[in-house]
């Protein structure tokens, strides 16, 4: 059986303007009957500590329910936020939407 997936794809600065946006969308896609949530954070430019706490917030209400939440594509910035903040530990990251189609993921749990 496929699990759901439920692809966001914030673009842009992920700041603390954009991360009550960002928290619509991933309820959005929750509501749709998403299991696992890909945040595609290709066109990501930039990411300040709101915009991390919006993903950790997503993370964590996520996982309440039973969901996941995954990360894909993030660039030099975003990485290095993460791995300052301890985050690379925490969320599952993927390189691409690729690593992620072909990752253990979809398989039924």
């Amino acid at each position: 059986m496929m699990v759901q997936v439920g692809i966001v794809k914030p673009s842009g600065i992920l700041d603390s303007t954009k991360s009550q946006e960002f928290r619509e969308k991933i309820a959005e896609t929750l509501k749709s009957g998403a299991k696992i949530i890909l945040v595609d954070l290709e066109d990501v430019t930039f990411m300040d500590s709101s915009g991390l706490g919006a993903l950790v917030l997503a993370f964590k209400t996520l996982r309440a329910v039973e969901s996941k939440l995954v990360v894909c594509s993030m660039n030099e910035q975003v990485r290095i936020l993460f791995e300052l903040t301890g985050m690379d530990k925490v969320f599952e990251i993927f390189t691409d939407q690729d690593e992620f189609k072909s990752a253990e993921v979809f398989k039924s749990e």
